[in-house]
Parts: C-alpha cells; sequence; structure tokens
C-alpha cells in the first residue's frame, strides 16, 4: 500500500497546492491514500467545515491536526460528526472528536491512523508514549497498517516516540514544526519515520506566514498578526510504501513538489 502523508496545510495557498498538485502525486506515485494535517489550513489557524470539504474533494482521505485544532468554534460539533477528522489522542477524556481510527482504502484495505500530540514545549497533555501504544493495540487487531502522526515541538520527542514504536506500527511521521527534515529512514524492526514531513504552502515565510510580520515580533517583542503568506507555494510530505500484509514499510520517500502559477 503506497500512502502519502502532507505536511501542515497552511491557509489557502496550501489548500491550492493539494488541490492542484494532488492528482499528480496520485498518478505519478500509484498511491492508494492520503493522509493531511489540517491544523492550519483555515486561514492559517484551525479547521471549518467548508475548509474539510474543500480538501476531502481535492483528494485527501483523512485530516489529522494539532494543538491548534480547536481555533475555530464550529470544530467542536464538526469533529463528532466527522469521522475523517482525527484530534490529538492525547487530550484528556472528554474532549470531542476521537485520536484514532480505522479507514478503508477504495479497493477495501484497512488501514490505521493515530493522532498525537507531544509535551515537551507544548501544552501538558496525556504521555503521548502511553496513549499511542494503548491506541495501537485496538487497532492492530483489525490491521497491521497503522500510520502515527506526531505533531511535536522537540525533535528529541519525536525521535523517541519512533524508536519506541518501531515494529509496533509501520510510520511514525512528525508535524507541527513546517520545516521539512531529511532524516527520513526505516527503522530496524521496519517502521518508517521522519521527524517533520514539512508543510504544503508558502515556502518564501516564516513556517507559513509573511516574514516582515515574524520579523517585527522577533524584533519588537509587541504582538502581531501573522497573515499568511503567498510567494512560492509548495506541497511537502512523504510517500510510504507498506507491505499490506505484514504492515511492516519497504520505503519512504520525501516529497518536495512546488506549484507552477
Amino acid at each position: 500500500m503506497k500512502i502519502l502523508f502532507i505536511g501542515d496545510i497552511v491557509g489557502s495557498p496550501g489548500r491550492e497546492a493539494v488541490d492542484k498538485l494532488l492528482p499528480i502525486l496520485k498518478t505519478r506515485h500509484s498511491l492508494d491514500f492520503v493522509i493531511a494535517n489540517a491544523e492550519n489550513s483555515s486561514g492559517g489557524s484551525g479547521i471549518t467545515q467548508k475548509v474539510a470539504e474543500e480538501l476531502f474533494n481535492s483528494g485527501v482521505d483523512v485530516l489529522t491536526s494539532g494543538d491548534h485544532i480547536w481555533k475555530k468554534k464550529e470544530i467542536f460539533e464538526l469533529i463528532n460528526q466527522e469521522e475523517r477528522i482525527l484530534r490529538p489522542l492525547n487530550y484528556p477524556a472528554g474532549a470531542p472528536g476521537r485520536g484514532s481510527s480505522i479507514f478503508k482504502t477504495k479497493s477495501g484495505e484497512k488501514l490505521g491512523v493515530i493522532n498525537v500530540n507531544g509535551r515537551v514545549f507544548m501544552d501538558a497533555l496525556e504521555c503521548p508514549f502511553k496513549s499511542v501504544l494503548a491506541a495501537q493495540e485496538e487497532l492492530v487487531k483489525e490491521t497491521k497498517i497503522i500510520i502515527v502522526d506526531i505533531h511535536a515541538e522537540a525533535t528529541s520527542e519525536k525521535v523517541a516516540l519512533g524508536w519506541y514504536l518501531d515494529g509496533k506500527v509501520s510510520a511514525v511521521l512528525g508535524t507541527h514544526t513546517h520545516i521539512q527534515t531529511a532524516d527520513e529512514r526505516i527503522l530496524p524492526q521496519g517502521t518508517a519515520y521522519i521527524t517533520d514531513v514539512g508543510m504544503a504552502g508558502p515556502y518564501d515565510s516564516v513556517i507559513g506566514r509573511k516574514v516582515d510580520d515574524v520579523l517585527t515580533r522577533f524584533l519588537t517583542s509587541i504582538p502581531v498578526r501573522f497573515e499568511v503568506a503567498e510567494e512560492n507555494i509548495q506541497l511537502h510530505g512523504v510517500v510510504v510504501d507498506v507491505d499490506d500484509k505484514s504492515g511492516k514499510a519497504h520505503s519512504i520517500l520525501r516529497i518536495q513538489e512546488k506549484l507552477n502559477v
């Protein structure tokens, strides 16, 4: 099974990249399933129903998220209705939505997707390690193909989770920092790993925001509204090739596709 995971989609430029480039990538890589982190897809922060529908219509099968999942009020109702949107698994009991689920490809093959937040330099949630392992133990009853989105700030936490889950899941893929790392690999027990898959959005920016806005904040420490940038739109992600029977990853390929406008 070939699975494309798209990094954090940032605003309308990121959505445009997905809409125009995903059909090309599906053909080029013979993709079976597409996952995308969409916590920044609506105006640069949060998810709305309209934006979610737009991304599903563009060919994304499942949307994961992160610490910005609650930025739009309508998400509280939407996430209980739309099973294809996941929030981080390790929010305390009582939070709306779900953090893991089983999905099917168009050919009927099952795969599991888990979404979890890190805790280092982020909000103090439940333990991501224990939370993911508990979810994995349930999902593996139905499928050995399991993809984990670890939405975290610290590289050490992401790497540690990769080693912790090696051999238990098909892939541990990092999101949140928007900068694609060059450490993709297959761990010894067959789990594909990368610290950050990058983002879909304006590359000439500071992680998707206009450079001048961010510089003003750094130079003056004055609160500034960060507008989504618009230049040099790219789609970053990874294609993971997974053995259908064992759930082990054969390969992981970094994707950096530029939108020519």
